[in-house]
């Protein structure tokens, strides 16, 4: 309309949400803690998942009689975005809920509360034939690959029984097929798919849970730390391969690392964990180059350099231990171990603050201005 041509609107919202729009519309949202950045939206065009205050709370029981005597909150209220191509980084020491997370998303642990969204679907209601019908756009790597694949089973059989049982291909020549391209896609010999997993390096063995995963054509793959179980070597290339196939195929990975070198050279962008909750998040360079939460600082000075000493900087304290999720500590649960930790840390849990880029952080000790 003419208002719209020769006059620019107003923001209306918050400094979460808002629109600026003459005639804005309404619809049913949640707060994220991740928003796709304008290079994201740019190169993708496409909002593919959508977790909002996720949550995974195990009971605790006891007694002859099981009685609930209380909660591990292994997930307590993630949000965030994942957008067609890009790679998401859920980064966090082991035991800060980033496996739960993941498992959640694909519904392989039934969250607790909130909602995850795939492709306009919300996953969480749908029953177990309709959500049989989405597996096929969303696959997992798990982290060990001695574990991962049934020591009984063929490797063509093991690639191949993703496609049997989602119906992706019903032609078992076409299927065979495709098993000797999705070797070779890999790096590994078709021949491959008649020998069993014992015969495979650790290397070959997170090839063959690739293939696995891309044999029903996903849009999304959670990787559950691919390559911690691998030798740096062996690393690098399991990576390349990664960034070839999201190159070449337009993939989405959620990838679960406690590895911030990996997350420097693979991820778009960053959400960092800490005791089940997404405490800093943004895109990957300013997460890198600008950590505002102490706990991500940490994780960054942790980071081994070659030719440089040890900074003589303030860290995680090192003789105390990550507080128990089944009982987080009052206020910022980093605050125990937090060298910078004010008394309002040890009683309020801090806002989400909305930082420039992108970028947002849950902590009182943030230096940067909120954006308005």
């Amino acid at each position: 309309q003419d208002l719209c041509r020769n006059q620019v609107p107003e923001w209306a919202g918050d400094e979460l949400q808002g629109v600026r729009c003459h005639f804005p519309g309404k619809a049913d949202a949640g707060e994220t803690l991740l928003q796709p950045s304008s290079e994201m939206a740019a190169e993708s065009g496409q909002l593919l998942l959508t977790a909002t205050d996720l949550q995974v709370h195990f009971p605790i029981q006891r007694g002859v009689f099981k009685r609930t005597v209380g909660y591990v909150k292994a997930v307590d209220g993630v949000s965030f975005l994942l957008a067609a191509g890009r790679t998401l980084a859920l980064v966090g020491e082991s035991g800060c809920g980033k496996t739960t997370a993941g498992k959640a998303l694909l519904r392989l642990i039934e969250p607790t509360a909130g909602e995850v969204e795939y492709a306009g679907v919300n996953l969480s209601t749908l029953d177990k034939p309709a959500m049989r019908a989405v597996r096929s756009d969303m696959q997992i790597i798990f982290q060990d690959p001695y574990a991962s694949l049934n020591p009984r089973m063929l490797v063509g059989d093991i690639i191949e029984e993703g496609m049997k049982a989602l119906g992706v291909i019903t032609d078992p020549a076409v299927r065979k097929q495709r098993v000797d391209e999705l070797l070779e896609r890999v790096g590994l010999p078709a021949s491959s798919a008649l020998r069993y997993p014992h015969e495979f390096s650790g290397g070959q063995r997170q090839r063959i849970s690739i293939a696995r995963a891309l044999a029903v054509e996903p849009k999304l793959i959670v990787c559950d730390e691919p390559t911690s179980a691998l030798d740096v070597s062996v690393q690098a290339q399991v990576l390349n391969l990664l960034k070839e196939l999201q190159d070449d195929l337009g993939l989405a990975y959620l990838f679960i690392t406690h590895d911030l070198s990996v997350v420097e050279y693979l991820a778009h962008d960053i959400a960092v964990m800490y005791l089940g909750r997404i405490v800093e998040s943004g895109p990957a360079a300013e997460i890198l180059d600008n950590p505002e939460h102490p706990y991500t600082q940490a994780l960054l000075a942790a980071i081994p350099k070659l030719g440089v000493q040890a900074a003589e900087t303030e860290t995680v304290a090192a003789t105390v231990d990550i507080p128990s999720p089944s009982n987080p500590p009052a206020g910022c649960h980093f605050h125990p171990r937090c060298p910078k930790a004010l008394e309002q840390c040890r009683v309020q849990y801090p806002a989400t603050t909305v930082l420039e880029h992108g970028h947002r952080v849950a902590c009182h000790l943030s230096s940067r201005t909120a954006i308005k």
